[in-house]
């Protein structure tokens, strides 16, 4: 399990997981097939909406790796499960972090986008509906989910 700690001063964050890394791709289905290669590699889900492609592959072990379709090719960005959203992004702006989009929907819950000090970029989210994509890929009546035998 990776966690974010911030060094140089009294942290409050807690329970700070690296959830998922979010991989752009320029052939999902490629994608899929390379990492379902890795022994105990599960697809978790997988939905086309909005003009975007995206999957998840469940390694066994956090991080779940989501393949995107609308990321830059070859760019991973870590997003981080926080406890508290707003806490977690003044804490960080405080140590030298920018917020680059401070709030923004997902399923899961509320994120925001943060570059970090000479660094690249970070997502933070506070998960709210942990089971929300995995229940969404279950009914069977959701026209976005794009299962293996479709």
């Amino acid at each position: 399990m990776v966690r974010l700690r911030l060094r140089g001063r009294r942290s409050r964050l807690s329970n700070v997981i690296l959830r998922y890394l979010y991989v752009g791709s320029t052939d999902i289905d490629h994608d899929i097939a390379a990492w379902s290669a890795i022994q105990g590699a599960l697809v978790r889900w997988r939905f086309q909406h909005f003009g975007a492609d995206v999957a998840a592959i469940d390694l066994g072990s956090p991080p779940v790796i989501l393949l995107a379709d609308h990321r830059p090719p070859g760019s991973v960005l870590p997003i981080y499960a926080v406890d508290d959203l707003e806490s977690a992004v003044a804490e960080m702006e405080a140590v030298g972090w920018t917020v680059h989009e401070r709030s923004f929907g997902t399923p899961e819950g509320l994120a925001s986008l943060l570059g970090g000090p000479g660094s690249g970029e970070i997502a933070v989210l506070q998960v709210d509906r942990p089971e929300a994509m995995e229940s969404a890929y279950a009914d069977e009546h959701n026209t976005h989910a794009v299962r293996r035998d479709s």
